[in-house]
């Protein structure tokens, strides 16, 4: 897998050396309060493992400092559509670094691997995910309604989708 770049980022396959990191991400309630209930660390280091060799890329800001992940999960179901997912610290966070993370890895996805479609699912309260999302040409094609639940509650999931 290629390290992608963008003019502020660096983005190399996950690795073993990108853990703290990881972890450090999963344990900010911040970071988590849209994406789900925070889970213990042996959890999180499966979680991890399941990423590593997958087309999951840290995102590093030029000067080398660690500052999220992003990855596409192909479908079980076809070949040709992914998931994407991502995740950035909250200090990285309101900067377009999230913009350029997301718009290398559909480039990627659609050149390198030759994908038709990549969807996104976000909580319809991530609003800073949902301009993110519709800013780069994604449509909303799906509404769940109280579809996630997270802390006892529960929440309406939007379906994105960006198609080559």
């Amino acid at each position: 897998m290629p390290t992608l770049r963008t003019s502020r980022l660096i983005l190399p396959p996950l690795s073993d050396a990108n853990w703290p990191g990881f972890l450090a991400l999963r344990n900010n309630p911040n970071v988590m309060r849209f994406m789900g209930e925070q889970a213990c660390e042996n959890e999180l280091r499966l979680k991890f493992e399941s990423r590593l060799g997958g087309n999951v890329f840290a995102i590093y800001e030029a000067q080398g400092e660690f500052v999220g992940d992003i990855g596409l999960q192909i479908s079980s179901q076809n070949a040709q559509e992914a998931d994407v997912g991502y995740a950035l610290l909250p200090q990285a966070q309101g900067k377009g670094l999230a913009q350029e993370a997301l718009a290398a890895i559909c480039d990627y996805g659609f050149t390198s691997l030759r994908l038709t479609a990549i969807n996104a699912w976000v909580l319809a309260e991530n609003l800073g995910s949902v301009r993110l999302l519709e800013k780069l040409g994604f449509k909303r094609t799906q509404v769940l309604e109280k579809a996630f639940q997270m802390d006892g509650e529960y929440y309406d999931d939007w379906v994105y989708r960006l198609e080559r």
